[in-house]
Protein backbone atom coordinates (compact mmCIF):
# COMPACT_ATOMS: atom_id res chain seq x y z
CA UNK A 1 0.00 0.00 0.00
CA UNK A 2 2.85 2.37 0.75
CA UNK A 3 4.36 1.65 -2.68
CA UNK A 4 0.99 2.19 -4.32
CA UNK A 5 0.52 5.51 -2.51
CA UNK A 6 4.00 6.53 -3.56
CA UNK A 7 3.22 5.75 -7.20
CA UNK A 8 -0.03 7.71 -6.98
CA UNK A 9 1.75 10.71 -5.48
CA UNK A 10 4.32 10.73 -8.27
CA UNK A 11 4.05 10.92 -12.03
CA UNK A 12 4.17 7.22 -12.90
CA UNK A 13 0.41 6.82 -13.21
CA UNK A 14 0.01 10.02 -15.31
CA UNK A 15 2.76 8.75 -17.62
CA UNK A 16 1.00 5.40 -17.95
CA UNK A 17 -2.27 7.22 -18.62
CA UNK A 18 -0.54 9.38 -21.23
CA UNK A 19 0.72 6.25 -22.94
CA UNK A 20 -2.79 4.81 -22.84
CA UNK A 21 -4.18 8.07 -24.26
CA UNK A 22 -1.76 7.94 -27.19
CA UNK A 23 -2.66 4.32 -27.90
CA UNK A 24 -6.35 5.18 -27.65
CA UNK A 25 -5.88 8.16 -29.99
CA UNK A 26 -4.10 6.20 -32.71
CA UNK A 27 -6.52 3.29 -32.33
CA UNK A 28 -9.56 5.54 -32.62
CA UNK A 29 -8.01 7.36 -35.57
CA UNK A 30 -7.37 4.05 -37.34
CA UNK A 31 -10.92 2.90 -36.58
CA UNK A 32 -12.36 6.14 -37.95
CA UNK A 33 -10.31 5.76 -41.15
CA UNK A 34 -11.69 2.24 -41.58
CA UNK A 35 -15.22 3.51 -41.04
CA UNK A 36 -14.68 6.13 -43.75
CA UNK A 37 -13.51 3.41 -46.14
CA UNK A 38 -16.55 1.25 -45.32
CA UNK A 39 -18.95 4.16 -45.84
CA UNK A 40 -17.32 5.10 -49.15
CA UNK A 41 -17.59 1.53 -50.44
CA UNK A 42 -21.25 1.40 -49.36
CA UNK A 43 -22.23 4.60 -51.20
CA UNK A 44 -20.43 4.19 -54.50
CA UNK A 45 -21.11 6.88 -57.04
CA UNK A 46 -21.43 9.62 -54.39
CA UNK A 47 -18.33 11.61 -53.46
CA UNK A 48 -19.05 12.66 -49.87
CA UNK A 49 -16.30 14.76 -48.19
CA UNK A 50 -15.98 12.57 -45.10
CA UNK A 51 -12.46 13.91 -44.49
CA UNK A 52 -14.03 17.09 -43.11
CA UNK A 53 -14.93 15.18 -39.93
CA UNK A 54 -11.41 13.88 -39.27
CA UNK A 55 -10.08 16.90 -37.39
CA UNK A 56 -13.14 17.38 -35.12
CA UNK A 57 -13.08 13.65 -34.36
CA UNK A 58 -9.39 13.75 -33.44
CA UNK A 59 -10.03 16.76 -31.19
CA UNK A 60 -12.84 15.00 -29.31
CA UNK A 61 -10.79 11.83 -28.88
CA UNK A 62 -7.85 13.87 -27.58
CA UNK A 63 -10.12 15.67 -25.12
CA UNK A 64 -11.37 12.34 -23.72
CA UNK A 65 -7.81 11.21 -23.07
CA UNK A 66 -6.77 14.57 -21.64
CA UNK A 67 -9.73 14.53 -19.25
CA UNK A 68 -8.60 11.17 -17.85
CA UNK A 69 -5.01 12.43 -17.65
CA UNK A 70 -5.96 15.61 -15.78
CA UNK A 71 -8.00 13.58 -13.29
CA UNK A 72 -4.93 11.58 -12.19
CA UNK A 73 -2.40 14.40 -12.58
CA UNK A 74 -0.94 15.49 -9.22
CA UNK A 75 -1.73 19.18 -9.09
CA UNK A 76 -3.17 21.77 -6.74
CA UNK A 77 -6.96 22.19 -6.61
CA UNK A 78 -6.78 25.60 -8.32
CA UNK A 79 -4.66 24.23 -11.16
CA UNK A 80 -6.93 21.20 -11.56
CA UNK A 81 -10.00 23.42 -11.64
CA UNK A 82 -8.41 25.64 -14.29
CA UNK A 83 -7.50 22.64 -16.43
CA UNK A 84 -10.98 21.12 -16.06
CA UNK A 85 -12.60 24.42 -16.99
CA UNK A 86 -10.36 24.80 -20.05
CA UNK A 87 -11.13 21.26 -21.23
CA UNK A 88 -14.85 21.88 -20.76
CA UNK A 89 -14.75 25.02 -22.93
CA UNK A 90 -12.75 23.27 -25.66
CA UNK A 91 -15.16 20.31 -25.50
CA UNK A 92 -18.18 22.55 -26.04
CA UNK A 93 -16.62 24.16 -29.11
CA UNK A 94 -15.34 20.78 -30.31
CA UNK A 95 -18.80 19.21 -30.20
CA UNK A 96 -20.27 22.18 -32.07
CA UNK A 97 -17.49 21.96 -34.66
CA UNK A 98 -18.09 18.22 -35.09
CA UNK A 99 -21.82 18.66 -35.71
CA UNK A 100 -21.27 21.58 -38.10
CA UNK A 101 -18.89 19.46 -40.18
CA UNK A 102 -21.38 16.57 -40.00
CA UNK A 103 -24.05 18.85 -41.46
CA UNK A 104 -21.77 19.67 -44.40
CA UNK A 105 -21.24 15.97 -45.08
CA UNK A 106 -24.96 15.23 -44.83
CA UNK A 107 -25.75 18.16 -47.13
CA UNK A 108 -23.40 16.90 -49.82
CA UNK A 109 -24.72 13.35 -49.48
CA UNK A 110 -28.36 14.44 -49.81
CA UNK A 111 -27.66 16.74 -52.77
CA UNK A 112 -25.66 14.19 -54.73
CA UNK A 113 -27.99 11.31 -53.91
CA UNK A 114 -31.07 13.34 -54.85
CA UNK A 115 -29.48 14.62 -58.06
CA UNK A 116 -28.65 11.05 -59.05
CA UNK A 117 -32.21 9.82 -58.41
CA UNK A 118 -34.29 12.67 -59.77
CA UNK A 119 -34.36 13.85 -63.37
CA UNK A 120 -36.29 17.05 -62.78
CA UNK A 121 -33.89 19.95 -62.50
CA UNK A 122 -36.51 22.07 -60.73
CA UNK A 123 -36.90 19.52 -57.92
CA UNK A 124 -33.13 19.27 -57.51
CA UNK A 125 -32.82 23.05 -57.20
CA UNK A 126 -35.55 23.19 -54.55
CA UNK A 127 -33.90 20.43 -52.54
CA UNK A 128 -30.55 22.25 -52.81
CA UNK A 129 -32.09 25.46 -51.48
CA UNK A 130 -33.86 23.70 -48.60
CA UNK A 131 -30.79 21.75 -47.51
CA UNK A 132 -28.42 24.71 -47.87
CA UNK A 133 -30.56 27.08 -45.82
CA UNK A 134 -31.31 24.41 -43.21
CA UNK A 135 -27.59 23.79 -42.73
CA UNK A 136 -26.91 27.51 -42.28
CA UNK A 137 -29.75 27.88 -39.77
CA UNK A 138 -28.49 24.90 -37.75
CA UNK A 139 -24.92 26.22 -37.92
CA UNK A 140 -26.07 29.54 -36.48
CA UNK A 141 -27.92 27.70 -33.69
CA UNK A 142 -24.86 25.55 -32.91
CA UNK A 143 -22.68 28.66 -32.64
CA UNK A 144 -25.21 30.37 -30.37
CA UNK A 145 -25.56 27.31 -28.16
CA UNK A 146 -21.77 26.93 -27.95
CA UNK A 147 -21.27 30.56 -26.92
CA UNK A 148 -24.11 30.32 -24.41
CA UNK A 149 -22.72 27.07 -23.01
CA UNK A 150 -19.24 28.55 -22.58
CA UNK A 151 -20.61 31.66 -20.87
CA UNK A 152 -22.65 29.54 -18.50
CA UNK A 153 -19.49 27.82 -17.27
CA UNK A 154 -18.36 31.10 -15.64
CA UNK A 155 -19.95 31.84 -12.30
CA UNK A 156 -19.50 35.58 -12.71
CA UNK A 157 -21.33 35.58 -16.03
CA UNK A 158 -24.22 33.62 -14.51
CA UNK A 159 -24.51 36.15 -11.70
CA UNK A 160 -24.42 39.05 -14.13
CA UNK A 161 -27.05 37.32 -16.22
CA UNK A 162 -29.33 36.89 -13.20
CA UNK A 163 -28.94 40.55 -12.28
CA UNK A 164 -29.73 41.60 -15.85
CA UNK A 165 -32.81 39.39 -15.90
CA UNK A 166 -33.97 40.97 -12.63
CA UNK A 167 -34.00 44.43 -14.23
CA UNK A 168 -34.57 43.50 -17.87
CA UNK A 169 -37.65 45.65 -18.50
CA UNK A 170 -36.01 48.64 -20.16
CA UNK A 171 -33.09 46.61 -21.52
CA UNK A 172 -35.39 44.17 -23.30
CA UNK A 173 -37.31 47.02 -24.92
CA UNK A 174 -34.08 48.67 -26.09
CA UNK A 175 -32.77 45.37 -27.38
CA UNK A 176 -36.04 44.74 -29.17
CA UNK A 177 -35.80 48.03 -31.05
CA UNK A 178 -32.11 47.48 -31.83
CA UNK A 179 -32.57 43.91 -33.04
CA UNK A 180 -35.81 44.49 -34.93
CA UNK A 181 -34.11 44.70 -38.33
CA UNK A 182 -31.93 41.67 -37.67
CA UNK A 183 -34.88 39.60 -36.44
CA UNK A 184 -36.91 40.64 -39.49
CA UNK A 185 -34.07 39.57 -41.77
CA UNK A 186 -33.67 36.25 -39.97
CA UNK A 187 -37.40 35.54 -40.14
CA UNK A 188 -37.39 36.45 -43.84
CA UNK A 189 -34.58 33.96 -44.43
CA UNK A 190 -36.54 31.20 -42.70
CA UNK A 191 -39.65 32.16 -44.68
CA UNK A 192 -37.71 31.95 -47.94
CA UNK A 193 -36.53 28.46 -46.96
CA UNK A 194 -40.10 27.32 -46.27
CA UNK A 195 -42.12 29.01 -49.02
CA UNK A 196 -39.43 28.76 -51.76
CA UNK A 197 -40.22 31.85 -53.89
CA UNK A 198 -36.64 31.51 -55.14
CA UNK A 199 -34.27 28.58 -55.44
CA UNK A 200 -30.63 28.07 -56.32
CA UNK A 201 -30.02 28.64 -60.08
CA UNK A 202 -33.39 30.35 -60.63
CA UNK A 203 -33.46 32.97 -63.40
CA UNK A 204 -34.74 36.21 -61.87
CA UNK A 205 -35.11 39.89 -62.74
CA UNK A 206 -34.36 42.24 -59.82
CA UNK A 207 -34.17 46.03 -60.24
CA UNK A 208 -34.43 45.56 -64.03
CA UNK A 209 -31.32 43.37 -63.90
CA UNK A 210 -31.54 39.80 -65.16
CA UNK A 211 -29.44 37.18 -63.37
CA UNK A 212 -29.23 33.77 -61.75
CA UNK A 213 -29.59 32.99 -58.04
CA UNK A 214 -26.08 31.92 -57.05
CA UNK A 215 -26.29 31.82 -53.23
CA UNK A 216 -28.99 32.19 -50.58
CA UNK A 217 -28.03 33.01 -47.00
CA UNK A 218 -30.07 33.99 -43.96
CA UNK A 219 -29.47 37.70 -44.59
CA UNK A 220 -28.81 38.24 -48.30
CA UNK A 221 -29.05 36.66 -51.75
CA UNK A 222 -26.27 36.71 -54.35
CA UNK A 223 -27.54 37.18 -57.91
CA UNK A 224 -25.07 36.53 -60.72
CA UNK A 225 -25.96 38.95 -63.52
CA UNK A 226 -25.73 38.16 -67.22
CA UNK A 227 -22.37 39.98 -67.54
CA UNK A 228 -20.89 38.04 -64.55
CA UNK A 229 -21.38 40.84 -62.05
CA UNK A 230 -22.78 39.93 -58.63
CA UNK A 231 -25.72 41.79 -57.13
CA UNK A 232 -26.06 41.44 -53.35
CA UNK A 233 -29.76 41.75 -52.50
CA UNK A 234 -31.14 41.79 -48.92
CA UNK A 235 -33.27 38.71 -48.42
CA UNK A 236 -36.18 40.86 -47.25
CA UNK A 237 -36.40 42.22 -50.81
CA UNK A 238 -37.84 38.94 -52.04
CA UNK A 239 -40.53 39.11 -49.34
CA UNK A 240 -41.50 42.80 -49.49
CA UNK A 241 -41.22 43.63 -53.20
CA UNK A 242 -42.31 42.06 -56.48
CA UNK A 243 -39.71 40.47 -58.75
CA UNK A 244 -39.67 38.20 -61.79
CA UNK A 245 -38.77 34.53 -61.50
CA UNK A 246 -38.38 33.06 -64.97
CA UNK A 247 -37.80 29.49 -63.79
CA UNK A 248 -40.18 29.22 -60.83
CA UNK A 249 -41.87 26.06 -62.12
CA UNK A 250 -39.98 25.42 -65.36
CA UNK A 251 -37.01 26.97 -67.20
CA UNK A 252 -38.92 26.88 -70.51
CA UNK A 253 -39.77 30.35 -71.83
CA UNK A 254 -41.50 32.15 -74.72
CA UNK A 255 -39.98 35.07 -76.59
CA UNK A 256 -41.08 37.53 -79.26
CA UNK A 257 -39.53 39.13 -82.32
CA UNK A 258 -41.25 42.25 -83.74
CA UNK A 259 -40.83 43.51 -87.30
CA UNK A 260 -42.46 46.36 -89.22
CA UNK A 261 -43.05 45.34 -92.85
CA UNK A 262 -44.69 46.76 -95.96
CA UNK A 263 -48.31 46.06 -96.80
CA UNK A 264 -47.20 44.32 -100.01
CA UNK A 265 -45.31 41.54 -98.19
CA UNK A 266 -47.54 38.47 -97.66
CA UNK A 267 -47.68 37.47 -93.99
CA UNK A 268 -48.20 33.80 -94.87
CA UNK A 269 -44.84 33.64 -96.66
CA UNK A 270 -43.12 35.04 -93.57
CA UNK A 271 -45.01 32.52 -91.44
CA UNK A 272 -43.67 29.65 -93.55
CA UNK A 273 -40.18 31.12 -93.45
CA UNK A 274 -40.37 31.31 -89.66
CA UNK A 275 -41.15 27.58 -89.51
CA UNK A 276 -38.15 26.83 -91.72
CA UNK A 277 -35.86 29.04 -89.61
CA UNK A 278 -36.72 27.55 -86.22
CA UNK A 279 -36.57 24.00 -87.60
CA UNK A 280 -32.98 24.61 -88.72
CA UNK A 281 -31.61 25.41 -85.25
CA UNK A 282 -31.29 23.28 -82.08
CA UNK A 283 -32.09 26.37 -80.01
CA UNK A 284 -35.80 25.83 -80.65
CA UNK A 285 -37.44 23.29 -78.31
CA UNK A 286 -40.24 22.49 -80.85
CA UNK A 287 -43.06 23.79 -78.64
CA UNK A 288 -44.18 27.14 -80.06
CA UNK A 289 -43.50 28.88 -83.38
CA UNK A 290 -46.20 31.34 -84.42
CA UNK A 291 -46.43 34.53 -86.41
CA UNK A 292 -49.25 37.06 -86.02
CA UNK A 293 -50.07 40.52 -87.31
CA UNK A 294 -50.33 42.59 -84.16
CA UNK A 295 -50.72 46.14 -85.51
CA UNK A 296 -51.21 48.16 -88.68
CA UNK A 297 -50.48 51.85 -89.29
CA UNK A 298 -50.74 54.09 -92.34
CA UNK A 299 -47.16 53.21 -93.32
CA UNK A 300 -46.42 49.65 -92.17
CA UNK A 301 -47.71 46.43 -90.68
CA UNK A 302 -46.35 45.09 -87.40
CA UNK A 303 -45.82 41.35 -87.14
CA UNK A 304 -44.87 39.35 -84.08
CA UNK A 305 -42.96 36.06 -84.20
CA UNK A 306 -43.52 33.98 -81.04
CA UNK A 307 -40.95 31.25 -80.37
CA UNK A 308 -40.03 28.99 -77.45
CA UNK A 309 -36.80 27.68 -75.96
CA UNK A 310 -35.69 25.40 -73.14
CA UNK A 311 -34.16 28.21 -71.06
CA UNK A 312 -33.49 31.94 -71.06
CA UNK A 313 -30.02 31.68 -72.58
CA UNK A 314 -31.26 29.64 -75.55
CA UNK A 315 -34.26 31.95 -75.92
CA UNK A 316 -32.06 35.02 -76.27
CA UNK A 317 -29.91 33.33 -78.92
CA UNK A 318 -33.01 32.07 -80.73
CA UNK A 319 -34.66 35.50 -80.84
CA UNK A 320 -31.52 37.08 -82.28
CA UNK A 321 -31.19 34.28 -84.82
CA UNK A 322 -34.84 34.52 -85.94
CA UNK A 323 -34.64 38.31 -86.26
CA UNK A 324 -31.47 38.11 -88.34
CA UNK A 325 -32.81 35.38 -90.65
CA UNK A 326 -36.14 37.17 -91.23
CA UNK A 327 -34.32 40.37 -92.16
CA UNK A 328 -32.11 38.47 -94.60
CA UNK A 329 -35.20 36.85 -96.11
CA UNK A 330 -36.87 40.23 -96.62
CA UNK A 331 -33.72 41.73 -98.15
CA UNK A 332 -33.37 38.83 -100.57
CA UNK A 333 -37.03 38.50 -101.66
CA UNK A 334 -38.59 41.93 -101.14
CA UNK A 335 -35.88 44.54 -101.64
CA UNK A 336 -38.30 47.16 -103.03
CA UNK A 337 -40.64 46.88 -100.03
CA UNK A 338 -37.94 47.61 -97.47
CA UNK A 339 -38.12 51.00 -95.69
CA UNK A 340 -35.89 53.62 -97.24
CA UNK A 341 -34.61 56.95 -95.99
CA UNK A 342 -34.63 59.79 -98.49
CA UNK A 343 -31.16 61.19 -99.25
CA UNK A 344 -30.24 64.44 -97.58
CA UNK A 345 -30.64 67.46 -99.84
CA UNK A 346 -29.11 70.72 -98.66
CA UNK A 347 -31.36 73.74 -98.89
Amino acid sequence: MNLWNLLQAGYLIPLLILLFVLLFYFGANSLFSKLISIVRSAIRGVTVPLELMVMPFRLLVSLIGLAVLVYYLPASPDTRELLDHTLLIITIFGISWFFMRLLVVLEQFVLQHYAAKVRENEAARKIATHVNLLRKILNALFVLFAIAGVLMTFDTVRQVGLSILASAGIVSVMFGFAAQKSLTTLIAGIQIAITQPISIDDEVVVENEKGRIEEITLTYVVVQLWDQRRMIVPITWFIDRPFQNWSRTSPELLGTVFLSIDYAIPAEMLRQELGRIVASTPLWDKRVAKMQVTNATEKSVEIRALVSAANSADLWELRCFVREQLIEYLRANFPRELPKIAPYEPA
